[in-house]
């Protein structure tokens, strides 16, 4: 297969892709505004702040001893939710900035 072969099979998956997953997800999502992103966005902020809050409340807490196993369990816990959280909402903006939603 030559390189010009392989740069046009390129192309044409990647515009395959871009039709499936419009096709797939612009269905599934209401035509979007900014006001109705945030909700998302402030729900991750959210996330962030009870995670961070977390951190500097155990730090206060325990100044010259290391957190318990149990503090850091509920550490992490806020961490992954804040984490799946962005991921998401970082898939979210994928989602529009390839134009498989539409926006107003």
């Amino acid at each position: 297969m030559s390189e010009l072969d392989t740069k046009r099979l390129l192309m044409q998956l990647d515009k395959a892709i871009k039709e499936i997953n419009r096709d797939i997800i612009n269905p599934e999502i209401a035509e979007l505004k900014l006001t109705d992103l945030n909700p998302v966005v402030t729900m991750v902020a959210r996330a962030r702040a009870v995670y961070l809050k977390s951190l500097f409340k155990m730090a206060t807490e325990s100044e010259n001893t290391v957190p318990s196993p149990e503090q850091i369990e509920k550490l992490k816990q806020y961490r992954e939710t804040y984490e799946e959280l962005l991921h998401a909402s970082s898939a979210l903006e994928t989602a529009i900035e390839r134009g498989y939603l539409d926006v107003l």
